[in-house]
């Protein structure tokens, strides 16, 4: 038997922003797709991302309960530090949120920390 990880889903209020935000960092979202219950995009080494809206969640689930805390991290390696620099600037003047500012970590990245549209926090290293 052999499994792998094929996909990580991500559940939203708001398919539009979300789709905004992840488009900053690179991925190749499809135009006109703001409005959609489920989108998926190939994200780099072939493990795709998944955006559900929060109402189709809760039909699939049974029900939804808005989550509280930080259970799971999605990290994006970026070329190098001035990479990191310039996407957390973009991402922040393009009205979303950071959370931690760029900084040289103790163990030797670069490192910054923003958030998605629904409170994820996304950390961009290099």
């Amino acid at each position: 038997m052999s499994i792998r990880l094929d996909m990580v889903g991500i559940v939203t209020k708001d398919m539009g922003k979300a789709l905004n935000f992840y488009r900053l960092l690179g991925l190749a979202v499809p135009e006109g797709a703001d409005g959609d219950m489920h989108v998926e995009v190939e994200a780099q080494g072939g493990v795709r991302l998944a955006f559900d809206k929060q109402e189709m969640i809760a039909d699939i689930y049974g029900g939804w309960v808005e989550p509280a805390g930080h259970r799971i991290e999605l990290a994006f390696l970026c070329e190098n530090g001035q990479a990191v620099d310039e996407t957390y600037r973009r991402i922040v003047e393009s009205g979303f949120s950071g959370h931690r500012e760029p900084w040289d970590a103790v163990w030797g990245q670069r490192y910054a920390i923003v958030q998605d549209p629904d409170g994820n926090l996304i950390s961009l290293f290099a």
